[in-house]
Parts: structure tokens; sequence; C-alpha cells
């Protein structure tokens, strides 16, 4: 056996025992007609914190072994990267949960690694030789910490979400009833990206054209999904595909739109699907399993992990980042879309301690902030690695 598939093993045991796992921290926040620390809940708790441990070693073990495999840390691509931060997700959850004995954070945040890893799952999972501006090791610096920043402020999220999900009053409508279902459906547009990724995938679906790209080059682009999009001065190879609706500038990359939007249309219908066959909104079926979390706990939660998480991703994104880019490019910043984004995420959680420490936004307040910092980190990891181009376009 390889090494390469090894790790490959070692991924899906990961995945699997995430989702017993899940079901497991379900039995302990759902077991007992008591309160969470009730005799049954705990046992309920041990078995779920002692698989998802497993797993995350099995996890640690994929990241080694394909370490091992290519020569350099995983992280270099979106297949790689994706299934480092779930894993450090997951890690975080696992630091949480020793630290408050909450299973609630187990049951919410394992999900969320499960999405990712599902996610990640879509991507091209071959190992590839660095291009020369990865070639440093202030790739496994500076990847790695902003990694582990940001998977530790998503468990300020998880515990957001947990807060919302008990003090938002879903039987009367307002602002925040809507918000929180807005927040489902776009957790359920991520399942409909993998559903689309899979399904193509799965049919063999192949489109190929030519186009000329932002260094006025020809270069070829295949799609996997029908094109919706056309990539600049774009012409088809592959006969009988269905041709593009609109052609996109250089800055935006057609193919990745193409399966954005493919992504929206499908996470759409899914998530109606589930509105009809429920009769329910997303939020109303998972209320119930918050209902047994202490507020004032996860208010807690969530302010310590930015508190922890917030100097640890201004080291990775910011720092490590800045001497990387002088070493690679000879400047310090240069408004790339990603480094603009790393800054918006650093300022955002910034602005979060400031309204926190000053302000007094705790409860409601600071749970919605968080929400909406894991939103910003996620569409930096989505749409801006993906659809815009740039000089971190390898990712």
């Amino acid at each position: 056996m390889t090494l390469v598939s090894l790790s490959g093993y070692l991924l899906f045991i990961s995945f699997v025992a995430y989702l017993v796992g899940t079901f497991l921290f379900g039995g302990a926040v759902k077991g007992s007609k008591k309160d969470e620390a009730s005799a049954s809940n705990k046992r309920w708790g041990k078995a779920a914190i002692t698989v998802t441990i497993i797993g995350f070693a099995t996890h640690v073990g994929y990241f080694i072994t394909r370490w091992m495999a290519s020569g350099h840390a995983p992280v270099s691509n979106m297949f790689e990267f994706t299934t480092a931060f779930g894993m450090m997700l997951v890690g975080a959850s696992i630091l949480f949960y020793f630290l408050y004995r909450s299973a609630a954070i187990g049951l919410f945040a394992l999900p969320i690694a499960v999405i990712i890893l599902g996610y990640a799952a879509m991507f091209p999972k071959d190992i590839q030789p660095l291009i020369p501006a990865l070639q440093s090791y202030w790739l496994t610096v500076h990847v790695i910490t902003a990694a582990i920043g940001e998977s530790i402020l998503a468990i300020s999220a998880v515990a957001g979400l947990i807060y919302l999900l008990k003090n938002v009053d879903l039987t009367k409508r307002s602002k925040g009833r809507g918000w929180l279902e807005f927040i489902m459906y776009t957790l359920v547009l991520v399942v409909g990206f993998i559903v689309v990724s899979a399904g193509f995938g799965a049919s063999g679906y192949e489109a190929k054209f030519t186009y000329v790209d932002k260094n006025d080059k020809p270069a070829e682009m295949v799609y996997h999904n029908p094109p919706l999009f056309g990539m600049n001065e774009y012409e088809a190879k592959t006969e009988g595909v269905m041709e593009p609706i609109a052609e996109m500038p250089p800055i935006i990359n057609a193919k990745t739109l193409t399966t954005f939007v493919w992504s929206i249309l499908a996470g759409s219908v899914i998530y109606l699907l589930i509105r009809l066959i429920t009769r329910r909104r997303v939020a109303e079926l998972l209320q119930p399993l918050a209902k047994k979390a202490n507020s004032q706990l996860m208010d807690e939660i969530g302010y310590r992990s930015v508190l922890i998480g917030f100097p640890v991703f201004s080291l990775g994104a910011l720092v490590f980042a800045m001497i990387w880019a002088h070493e690679a490019w000879s400047r310090f910043w240069g408004w790339d879309p990603k480094e603009v984004w790393a800054l918006i995420t650093w300022l955002f959680y910034a602005a979060y301690l400031h309204l926190r420490l000053s302000r007094g936004w705790e409860g409601r307040k600071s749970a919605w902030l968080a929400v909406i910092g894991f939103a910003i980190i996620m569409f930096n990891l989505v749409a801006v690695n993906l659809v815009i181009a740039g000089l971190h376009s390898y990712a």
C-alpha cells in the first residue's frame, strides 16, 4: 500500500468517525430529560469524545502520510487546505470540549467538519509538484498557522449558532428568525455543491474550451458541468456541448463561477425539498438540539475562542503572510483579493473584541457577530479562492 492510498483510507475513517461522533453527541444532548450533566448524558458524551478523538487521530495520520508522500505540507491546493482546515476545526472542538464539557459544541462542530470534508472531496486529490511561488518553508508556517487561527475562530461561530438557536423565537416573524434561516440555507448550499460535483462527476461530463488568459496567452479550460459562463474570448473544442450564456472578464474564473451557480441552484432545490417534506424551517428542525445548552456558557465559549483564535490568526494570516510576500514578490502588501479579505477578516474580529470589551456587546449581539465572522472566513475560502483571479489563484 502506498502512502497516498493509506492517507486516503485514514481520511475516510475520519469522515466515518465524525459522522458516528455526531450521533453520539446527539445522544449526549438528547439522551436524558434532565440537564446536560446527567449520568446518562455523561456516558454518551464519553463515547462521543472517544470516537471523535479516534477520528481526529486518523485525520492527523492522513495529514502526516500525505506530507511524507508529497514532500511538503499538504496545504498547497483546495483539497489539501480544506481537509486540513476540517482537521483543525475538529481539534479545536475537542479542546473546547475538555475545557467546558459541553456536548453541544461537538454536536454542531462535527457536522460542519463533515460538510467541509465533503466539500474538499470534490476537488482534485492528485499530488502535484509545488509551483515556484510555493516552494518555501513559509508555506507551512503561514498557511498552517492561519488555518489553526481560523479553526479556533470557527468555534465562536458554533457557540454563537447554538446560542441563537436557543434564544431566537422561531414562532414569530422577526429579523432574527429570517437571518438564522438564511444561515441554514447557506449550509445547504454547500451540500448542493457536493451533490452537483458528485453528480456531474459520476456522469463523466466534460466540455473543453480554449480562451485567452489575463496575460493574453492561449489556454485551455475543461468544464465538468454544463458551462454557464465562458472564459475570456472562449471557443468550444468539444462538439455538442452547451454554449455559455455570458463571457466573463479575465479577473473572473468562469469555470468556478459556473460551479458556484450550479451549487446555488442545486442547494436551493434541496432546501425547498426539506421545507416541503418537513413543513418546517431548517432552523426549527435544529432548535431542539440547542434547547438544553447553557446560554451563558455558549456566550463564554464564543468569547474565549475569539480571544485565543484572533492572535493566532493575526500571526499566520498577516504577519507570516507579509514576510512570505516580501520574500516571494519583494513587497509586503499588494492588494491581492486574498490579502484584502484576510485584512477584512482581521478587522472584523478586532471590531468584535472592541465592541465586546468597550461596548458590552454580549449575548445575542456577540453571537451574531461570531456567526458573521465565520461567514467572512468561508467567503474567503470559497468565493475568493475559486471565483476571483489573483496571485493566490493557484489554490
